[in-house]
């Protein structure tokens, strides 16, 4: 499992790296992704004795438009991230509506945890690719260093974004922010 995620990751910073990467735009439930990520975490979880949340907006919408192959690639990535980067306490995935006019809303997806932290002077190499925090989390934890350079394409590509709040030893939050069409009354 561990060798297929770093040949995916390879496989898709080289798409981006030569152009090809593509995004859908199509009507997908948000709801549902991010709950299906939730699923997929909630026996690694268990099995590090961590609480896995999840807390999505009642005021979601039904559908919002994009790409959810990718932006379930994104929660998954952040989600994997977290687990792996807690050893006691909880992870947080959550939803919700930020800004909402009649024609247009943004979503922020986050991910919070209550993990190691990211030291604030190295935050600025996350989102770079195969690039770490430093050399003795890559040993102790693995990775490529190319989730979150990915997660950042398919926010941006989406025209969104995604920041990261963090202090060390008390855990990191990740949000994604997405321009999103309020939902179409019948």
């Amino acid at each position: 499992e561990t060798l297929l995620a770093i040949i995916n990751d390879i496989l898709d910073f080289s798409k981006i790296e030569a152009g090809k990467m593509t995004i859908e735009k199509v009507e997908f439930n948000l709801r549902n992704a991010v709950e299906e990520v939730a699923e997929l975490f909630a026996s690694h979880a268990h099995s590090k004795h961590l609480e896995l949340n999840c807390m999505l907006d009642p005021k979601l919408p039904e559908t919002v438009l994009g790409d959810p192959v990718r932006i379930k690639q994104v929660v998954t990535n952040l989600t994997s991230n977290a687990i792996k980067f807690t050893e006691f306490g909880e992870v947080t995935i959550s939803a919700e509506v930020a800004r909402e006019t009649d024609t247009s809303a943004t979503i922020l997806i986050k991910v919070a945890d209550t993990g190691i932290g990211i030291p604030q002077d190295k935050q600025d190499r996350l989102f770079k690719s195969f690039s770490q925090v430093d050399s003795s989390t890559t040993r102790q934890f693995g990775g490529t260093g190319l989730g979150l350079a990915i997660s950042q394409w398919i926010a941006q590509a989406h025209g969104g974004s995604i920041l990261v709040a963090s202090r060390l030893g008390r855990g990191s939050t990740f949000t994604v922010s997405l321009p999103a069409l309020p939902e179409v009354e019948a």
